[in-house]
C-alpha cells in the first residue's frame, strides 16, 4: 500500500513515519504540511537523516487521491473536518488522530472543541478506533476515527469493570496525568522548559475535551452511565500517560476475581497487559511502545477498586494505535510495524 501523512511535523505525525518505516506492508509513504512544504522531512526531525529522503509536500488533496491508498490525519482538531470529507469523498481509506471525527453528536464536539463540527453524513460514517473494544467493525471500517491518548488509557482500564461487575456510577473518578508531548510540538508558554521542569500542574479542570469522549465510549457499555469525574495533570516528562481510577462495585470481590476478571477480558488482545496481583505499572515500562499496560487492587476494607492504566501517548495514544488501526482494516497481524518492545530506562 501506499500511504500519506498529513500534518507529518507533528510528534504524531513523526512517529507515523518511524512506524511506517518499518512496516511491511506499505511499499512507501509520502509527508505533508502546510507550514514547511519544500524541505526535507529529516531536515525537520535530524533523526531520520538517511534512514529517509522524503520531501514535506504541499497539501494537494487531488494529488493525494491520485497517488496513495490511505491517508494518516496527523493534524490538529479543526483542521481534519476541512480536509477529511474532501478525501473520503475520492474512496481513500481515512485514519484520523485528531479529535474531529470521534462525535456522532455535532453539538457535543463544538461544545467541547469550540470548532466547527465535521458534516453529519461523515461523522456517522466514521468508526470509533479503539481496537480492543471495536475490532469486529475496524474490519469493515473506511473511515475511522483514532481515540484519544487519555480516553485510550482510561476506557481500556474500566471497560472490563463495567462490562461484567455492577458498579456505582456516581463513583468513578479519574486522576489522569500525562508528560508535555500531549500538548503537541508547537511552542507555548505553558509547555516550555522553565514552566515544566520541576514542577506538577493541573489543568483544565472540569472541562478537558477528552471528557465526553470517554463517555460516549463507556455509555455503550452501560447506558446509564452520568457524567464522570475527570482532571488531568502535566508531569515534568516527555512521554507517558497515567490514569488512576477509582470506583465502587455494589457488590464484595477479592483480589483474584478482579484480576482474573482483567486477564480474561484480555487474553486475546496483543497490546493489552494485565500485570499480577499487587503489581502496578509505570510510565517508563510502556515508553515508546503501544502497550497499555493495567494493574488492578480490590480494598476489602474499604470495597473501593483502584486500576491504574499507562500507555504511551504518542504510541497507544495516536500513532501507535492508528497503524494497530490499519492492521485490522487490512486483515493481517494486528502486530505488524508495532511488535518492538518499550524502551528502558
Amino acid at each position: 500500500m501506499k500511504a500519506a501523512i498529513i500534518g507529518a511535523t507533528g510528534y504524531g505525525g513523526a512517529e507515523l513515519v518511524r512506524i511506517l518505516h518499518q512496516h511491511d506492508y506499505i511499499k512507501q509513504y509520502s509527508v505533508y504540511t502546510s507550514s514547511q512544504v519544500g524541505m526535507k522531512f529529516s531536515e525537520s526531525y535530524p533523526q531520520f537523516n538517511q534512514i529517509t529522503n522524503e520531501q514535506l509536500k504541499e497539501i494537494d488533496i487531488d494529488k493525494i487521491s491520485e497517488e496513495v491508498d490511505v491517508v494518516f490525519m496527523a493534524t490538529p482538531s479543526g483542521i481534519s473536518n476541512e480536509l477529511t470529507p474532501k478525501i473520503f469523498e475520492r474512496g481513500l481509506t481515512v485514519i484520523d488522530l485528531s479529535g474531529d471525527l470521534r462525535f456522532k453528536d455535532q453539538d457535543v464536539y463544538e461544545t467541547w472543541y469550540k470548532k466547527k463540527a465535521s458534516p453529519k453524513d461523515v461523522l456517522q460514517k466514521a468508526v470509533y478506533g479503539l481496537t480492543e473494544i471495536n475490532r469486529e467493525i475496524v474490519k469493515d471500517a473506511k473511515l475511522i476515527a483514532n481515540p484519544g491518548c487519555y480516553p485510550t488509557a482510561t476506557i481500556l482500564g474500566l471497560y472490563p469493570l463495567l462490562k461484567n461487575v455492577k458498579v456505582d456510577l456516581d463513583s468513578i473518578i479519574i486522576d489522569a496525568k500525562s508528560g508535555a508531548s500531549g500538548a503537541g510540538r508547537k511552542a507555548s508558554l505553558a509547555t516550555s522548559y522553565c514552566e515544566v521542569n520541576e514542577n506538577f500542574r493541573i489543568y483544565k479542570v472540569n472541562e478537558h475535551q477528552h471528557i465526553p469522549e470517554i463517555e460516549q465510549a463507556l455509555k455503550t457499555v452501560n447506558p446509564e452511565l452520568g457524567p464522570i469525574k475527570f482532571n488531568t495533570h502535566l508531569v515534568p516528562m516527555t512521554r507517558g500517560i497515567m490514569a488512576t481510577i477509582y470506583c465502587k462495585p455494589l457488590n464484595k470481590m477479592t483480589e483474584k476475581s478482579l484480576r482474573d476478571l482483567y486477564q480474561d477480558f484480555y487474553q486475546n488482545d496483543t497490546f493489552v497487559r494485565v500485570r499480577e496481583v499487587g503489581n502496578y505499572p509505570s510510565t517508563k515500562e510502556v515508553y515508546g511502545s503501544n502497550y497499555c499496560d493495567i494493574g488492578i487492587t480490590y480494598d476489602e476494607r474499604t470495597g473501593w477498586v483502584t486500576i491504574v492504566s499507562v500507555i504511551d501517548n504518542l504510541m497507544k495514544g495516536a500513532a501507535g494505535q492508528a497503524v494497530q488501526n490499519l492492521n485490522v482494516m487490512l486483515g493481517i497481524d494486528e502486530g505488524t510495524g508495532l511488535y518492538g518492545p518499550p524502551l528502558f530506562p
